[in-house]
């Protein structure tokens, strides 16, 4: 159902603090111009731990919007309260999301069990496509893929974000998995080598900055066509190489993009600007890519 490529939107804001609308519209225009299979506001790269409820709420209603249609929007409802994320489901379907997308518990490390009845509560309560987010170096903890394989069943829990980093859980999965049930890649440097076992596209940080380029990954992958599909992963990995090690996601990619002037570069506590170094470093890459 979900496939391709799909934008992890950044959060604009502007020097006060708030969501930067226009900003966000043109990011949004910008994206669908360019032919992304979708957009994934509020996640990690929409800054959502530093938003609040009613910010999150208008994210998504606003992206929403400015895409009227055009593009399917996930978007993400996750949380380590189970009742904090029903809460935002609520809000996102009533919004007109096509579905949402939900990271593991972080901080308090949930059992398999608490992990089955924390999905299992959503997808039960609120009738809307649900996405697993794994992502073990943020949350701590791995979802294993019996658990996985338990929540694939339900019909509801369509598809994962998968970023754990271990490509024999990777394989396993898409080998025992329903064939209804999606594997999209949560890094985007593992977008090629994760269609190559079966996967079936991104959501992604980089989009943000070149669109294009990650929909033609996507796209030589879905076509079969997996020699130039390499070749434009390796064109492309310096760029996404640099978005995700320079400093913490979103810090480079809101930089790169504020750089390149398609927003201010504006971040909430705890998150910081690049540091001088990294700066250099960033543009160094930009102008490589011909981005400055």
């Amino acid at each position: 159902m979900f496939k391709g490529a799909y934008t992890a939107i950044v959060t604009p804001f502007t020097s006060s603090g708030d969501i930067d609308k226009d900003a966000l519209k043109r990011l949004v225009d910008t994206q669908i111009a360019a032919g992304i299979d979708g957009l994934v506001p509020t996640g990690t790269t929409g800054e959502s731990p530093t938003l609040s409820n009613d910010e999150h709420h208008e994210m998504v209603r606003l992206v929403i919007e400015y895409a009227d249609g055009r593009v399917p929007i996930i978007a993400g409802a996750g949380s380590n309260s189970t009742a904090e994320a029903l809460e935002l489901t609520r809000h996102a379907k009533a919004d007109g999301a096509a579905a949402t997308l939900h990271v593991a518990g972080y901080y308090n490390k949930p059992s398999a069990a608490g992990y089955l009845r924390h999905f299992l509560s959503i997808a039960d309560e609120i009738d809307l496509p649900l996405i697993v987010y794994n992502i073990a170096p943020r949350t701590a903890k791995n979802i294993d893929n019996d658990t996985m394989l338990k929540l694939a069943e339900h019909p509801n829990i369509v598809g994962v974000k998968e970023a754990s980093g271990d490509y024999t859980q990777r394989m396993e999965l898409v080998l025992r998995r329903p064939d209804d049930f999606v594997m999209l890649s949560g890094d985007d440097e593992a977008t090629f080598p994760m269609m190559a076992i079966g996967g079936e596209g991104v959501i992604s940080v980089t989009s943000n900055l070149v669109p294009e380029r990650m929909i033609a990954i996507v796209r030589k992958m879905e076509e079969g066509d997996l020699a130039g599909a390499r070749e434009l992963h390796y064109e492309l990995l310096p760029l996404m190489s640099a978005l995700m090690k320079l400093d913490t996601n979103p810090i480079p990619i809101k930089a790169a993009l504020a750089l390149t002037g398609q927003i201010g570069e504006h971040y909430r506590l705890p998150m910081t600007p690049l540091s001088t170094g990294a700066r250099a470093q960033l543009q160094e890459v930009l102008t490589e890519y011909g981005l400055l």
